[in-house]
């Protein structure tokens, strides 16, 4: 089994027809970015895809098991390992990770929208001009 850093590496190469892929060191592992989207993990040498709504039951159909972080306790995240062809076939590479791209720009968004709206409803009323 390569080295971390020998794997980040390779699946840095890998994913780099996808756009500008950047990796930030987080927990042991690393949070992968396409150009400033978080779109998948790399964790105990295993890539997981970032996943939604939209695009989890395209890894439910290959049997792929959501990253569970912490193995001894409940609890997963949203991202999958893709399909073994992912690191055999350019185009299959492109097709999941541009799903797991938009996945992570569809979270974003959200988490965007959620924040204006708390910041909204936290502003003080203006009185009422008399």
């Amino acid at each position: 089994m390569p080295n971390q850093s020998e794997y980040l590496e390779y699946i840095l190469e890998v994913l780099e027809p996808l756009g500008e892929i950047t990796a930030r060191s987080m927990m042991g592992g690393h949070v992968l970015y396409c150009n400033g989207v978080v779109f998948a993990l790399l964790a105990s040498n295993t890539l997981y895809l970032k996943a939604d709504d939209i695009t989890r039951p395209n890894f439910e159909k290959i049997r792929s098991k959501p990253f569970q972080p912490f193995p001894d306790q409940p609890g997963t995240m949203q991202y999958y390992p893709p399909p073994p062809e992912f690191f055999e076939d350019p185009d299959v590479m492109r097709e999941w990770g541009s799903a797991a791209v938009e996945a992570g720009g569809r979270s974003a968004a959200k988490r965007k929208g959620k924040a204006k709206a708390t910041k909204k409803s936290a502003r003080p009323k203006k009185a009422a001009k008399r």
